[in-house]
């Protein structure tokens, strides 16, 4: 099923006359930001079914890095170009767990988080497809008719080279390109291309975005996203040693699949109830005290009486100040925490 790829050029124009039909927006709330419009649909039943023509692009898009970012920049300019909705089209859960069970990779965002950031880019609606085994199984050309056709009404699809799709990944962009001709609708393919001094010069992907996080390399993956890498859940309780310590943590409950940075301590913000703060975050098992089970922990930075329990929070991570450790004694500990909490003040002031 569909896959993302980078991609360059024009396969041909668009064609033949859209109907003009302005989309109804939802609020996505972000951290911080306010509130971003679009709409969310799960499944092709929640699409409208006075859903007029839109401009439509296609793929897992997690982490909506810079190269997805080109592609789903492309679409919006096109749907206004052409006086109609664009539309993102992704799958829950990720296609590679049904098609080899076992193998779903570590997401850099959640589905609400991608739709926030497409929102951003001015996409008006997304639709989240429920990857089953059955759905696996559409040819590419009942893919096409099926979503692109007789739900979206897709008057232009913008994607990339290697965007594969159907049983099998059967399907290509000459393909999707072929059958427009007979569905009334145009592709258009786009450079995804991009790279930077990030994983040694390769193309930004998601794959090398998730390697740089599991390796710690923050700053890294922060150059492929356009943004920090960022980790979300609910604030639980733990053992609450930081408090004791004079360093009082939120102990976050992160999301299943979490893309979660190497063991260290970094630097970063943790943002609740719409406020972004500085902070110390630590990523592991806590070895000072012998245990077991790994954790992501945020100080808010000079911040006295914070409450957070329960609430869901945001982490992002800016940059990497040192690796997990087990100190000689706990003072030795807090020396280390006195100076990681200088460190991170002084890496954040400077963002």
């Amino acid at each position: 099923m569909p896959t993302d790829g980078p991609g360059h050029g024009s396969l041909r124009p668009a064609q033949s006359a859209v109907r003009r039909q302005p989309p109804q927006r939802h609020s996505v709330h972000g951290f911080g930001r306010g509130a971003v419009t679009v709409q969310r649909w799960r499944g092709l039943e929640d699409i409208p079914q006075d859903w007029g023509r839109s401009v439509v692009t296609i793929g897992s898009y997690d982490g909506v890095h810079r190269g997805h970012q080109l592609i789903i920049g492309r679409a919006v300019e096109r749907a206004r170009e052409l006086s109609v909705p664009s539309v993102v089209v992704t799958f829950d859960p990720h296609p590679s767990e049904v098609v080899r069970p076992g193998s779903h990779p570590p997401l850099l965002a959640p589905h609400h988080r991608r739709a926030e950031l497409m929102a951003e880019l001015g996409v008006d609606a997304v639709l989240i497809l429920p990857f089953t085994a059955g759905f696996s199984q559409l040819s590419p050309a009942d893919f096409i008719v099926k979503v692109l056709v007789d739900k979206l009404h897709a008057c232009l699809v913008v994607e990339g080279p290697n965007f594969r799709f159907g049983h099998r990944a059967a399907g290509t962009v000459d393909f999707l390109a072929e059958l427009g001709t007979s569905y009334d609708y145009a592709v258009e393919v786009v450079d995804l291309y991009v790279s930077g001094a990030a994983g040694g010069g390769q193309p930004f992907s998601s794959t090398l975005t998730r390697r740089l996080v599991a390796q710690g390399d923050v700053a890294g993956a922060a150059e492929i996203l356009g943004r920090p890498h960022r980790v979300e859940g609910i604030v639980v309780r733990g053992a609450q040693r930081g408090r004791e310590l004079g360093y009082p943590t939120a102990n976050v409950e992160t999301l299943p699949h979490t893309a979660i940075p190497a063991d260290g301590v970094y630097a970063g913000w943790l943002t609740a109830d719409g406020e972004r703060m500085p902070a110390a975050i630590s990523v592991g098992t806590n070895p000072q005290f012998d245990g077991t089970e790994r954790t992501v922990e945020a100080y808010a930075i000079d911040r006295v009486g914070l409450d957070l329990y329960g609430l869901h929070v945001a982490v992002d991570f800016l940059a990497y100040v040192r690796g997990q450790q087990k100190f000689a004694s706990v003072d030795e500990l807090l020396v280390a925490m006195a100076d990681d909490v200088k460190q991170c003040r002084e890496l954040t002031a400077g963002h």
